[in-house]
């Protein structure tokens, strides 16, 4: 009951965004293949990482993340940014053309809370963020990603 219930609400909250993207992918004010969409969002959930961090976590080699993250940077998603400690390394930002895009889902999310909110008594939504918290931090502690990009 459980497994069915999270992986609708994982389903659901895909779809939707599927749903936008292809809303923007007829009117042309995206131009992500499939791929290049996982990349630069797994950078996003990484936080600012090096190519050579970008790299390993999704295993590939060094110069096919390079590839990747050269296609998103000529695109207008991402940028590299000169480390300030050492300068021989650079590190992978999201742009603002992203976080665009990135708000189909996250506006998504933002509605479903607000429902929630509407739904539930306050102390059930704050029980609700309690285990969605515990399963992230704790449960799920094999996936690591920057929790504080949108803060």
């Amino acid at each position: 009951m459980l497994e069915k219930s999270l992986l609708d609400v994982h389903t659901k909250l895909k779809i939707h965004f599927y749903q936008e993207m292809f809303k923007r992918l007829n009117s042309r004010e995206t131009s992500l293949s499939t791929v290049e969409t996982f990349c630069v969002e797994v950078i996003h959930a990484l936080g600012e990482p090096t190519i050579a961090q970008f790299s390993k976590f999704i295993n590939v080699s060094s110069p096919n993340a390079t590839y990747k993250v050269n296609s998103l940077i000529k695109k207008g998603y991402i940028e590299r940014i000169r480390s300030t400690t050492d300068k021989r390394e650079y590190h992978l930002r999201v742009t603002d053309k992203f976080r665009n895009y990135y708000a189909l889902s996250s506006d998504y999310v933002d509605e479903v809370v607000r429902r929630a909110r509407e739904r539930f008594e306050p102390k059930t939504v704050e029980e609700l963020d309690t285990f969605l918290s515990i399963m992230s931090e704790e449960l799920m502690s094999d996936v690591p990603i920057n929790t504080s990009y949108d803060e």
